[in-house]
C-alpha cells in the first residue's frame, strides 16, 4: 500500500519543541527510506514541510509510522492513497 503524505508545519506551535521536532525529521526520513517504508521524501518549496511516499503492508502500520514522526503535533497532514496505473491491455 502507497500513500502520499504533504505536511504542512503548524507555525502558531512555534516552540523550541517543534524546533527539535523538525530537526530530528531527516534521521526518521533515512530510517524508513533504509527499511523500505518510505520510497521518497521531498521539500515542497515555498512551504514549511514536506511530502513523503510511504509504501507499507497495512493501514496500520502506515497509522504507526506517521504517528511516530517527530512532528506528528505540530504538523498538519493530506492523505492520498495511491493506486498503481497500469497500461491497459
Amino acid at each position: 500500500m502507497k500513500f502520499l503524505v504533504l505536511w504542512q508545519m503548524e507555525l502558531s506551535l512555534l516552540s523550541p519543541e517543534m524546533a527539535r521536532a523538525v530537526g530530528a525529521m531527516p534521521e526518521y526520513g533515512e530510517r524508513l527510506q533504509r527499511e523500505g517504508k518510505v520510497l521518497a521524501r521531498y521539500h515542497v518549496v515555498g512551504s514549511h514541510g514536506g511530502a513523503w511516499i510511504y509504501d507499507v503492508d497495512s493501514h496500520e502500520e502506515f497509522e504507526r509510522l506517521l504517528g511516530r514522526a517527530p512532528v506528528f503535533n505540530f504538523a498538519r497532514y493530506t492523505v492520498h492513497a495511491l493506486a498503481e496505473m497500469e497500461a491497459p491491455s
